[in-house]
């Protein structure tokens, strides 16, 4: 299925991309985080399982048990602090 990619903050200077269209079959956003990691390149280091970060589907956050659709908006962004 297809879906959308967007980074955010140091995850999108680490992939060097504000995001991207991606084909996956990954059912989860757990599994998408891990074949995104396995893929090698800069998603190792932005997305490993080392790093805490967010995830959001469709503009909601979620846990990495939240399912994939086709046509999902799956963000990824580093935890926000306030201040």
């Amino acid at each position: 299925m297809q879906i959308t990619l967007k980074f955010f903050a140091s995850i999108r200077e680490t992939m060097g991309s504000s995001g991207h269209a991606y084909e996956t079959q990954a059912p989860t956003l757990g599994q998408l985080r891990d074949e995104l990691v396995q893929g090698g390149g800069p998603a190792t280091q932005a997305l490993g399982r080392d790093r805490v970060l967010r995830m959001a589907l469709n503009q909601t956050l979620c846990d990495e048990g939240a399912a994939l659709t086709p046509g999902a908006e799956v963000a990824f962004f580093p935890p926000v602090t306030g201040g």
